[in-house]
């Protein structure tokens, strides 16, 4: 008698992606995934920090459905950076330029070894009950919420980019599946 293995396919719970960013789950619920690009809040006046977070409490009250806040972290590179200033060194090709570009690439390395800096992207997503909907109804369902939460996030001073397509939601998905290949 043969045993049975799971896949991965078996595992994860992704049913289909659609042409629009939609991703459609196992469980018959319907996901849209939305980008945030956030603010740096420690470097507001106080003034402005009331006015965010009055901005943010709103933000809660008026979300009458479920949301749920991915935040995802991913060790800093900085190769292509440096890359970009040697390149432009080049073109200078000043001798005490490049001294002190040497350094600064030293200093740069040092401390992100130290530091061990990562950046953090922020991801808000929202999902909908097939409830013996159409595909349609339900795409507009989770529109109509993704417009509510860009405009209620924009007034928090942050930009609500939609993952709008198949691709996108694809290089997002990997991201998250294969994160310990970007960790080394």
């Amino acid at each position: 008698m043969k045993e049975k293995f799971e896949t991965t396919q078996d595992w994860i719970l992704i049913d289909k992606i659609f042409d629009n960013g939609i991703v459609k789950l196992k469980n018959s619920k319907f996901v849209k995934i939305m980008k945030v690009s956030p603010i740096n809040f420690s470097l507001k006046s106080n003034l402005e920090k009331d006015a965010i977070l009055n901005s943010y409490k709103i933000f809660l009250k008026t979300c009458n459905f479920n949301i749920q806040i991915l935040i995802q972290s991913s060790k800093e590179n900085l190769d292509k950076n440096i890359q970009i200033i040697k390149n432009n060194l080049e073109i200078e090709n000043k001798k005490n330029l490049n001294e002190i570009a040497d350094d600064y690439f030293e200093f740069i390395q040092k401390f992100n070894s130290i530091k061990n800096s990562s950046s953090k992207n922020f991801y808000i997503i929202i999902s909908e009950d097939e409830k013996n909907q159409n595909e349609n109804n339900i795409f507009q369902n989770l529109n109509e919420k993704y417009f509510k939460i860009k405009e209620c996030i924009f007034r928090c001073g942050n930009i609500v980019q939609e993952i709008s397509s198949k691709s996108e939601v694809k290089e997002l998905f990997n991201l998250f599946f294969n994160s310990r290949i970007f960790l080394n």
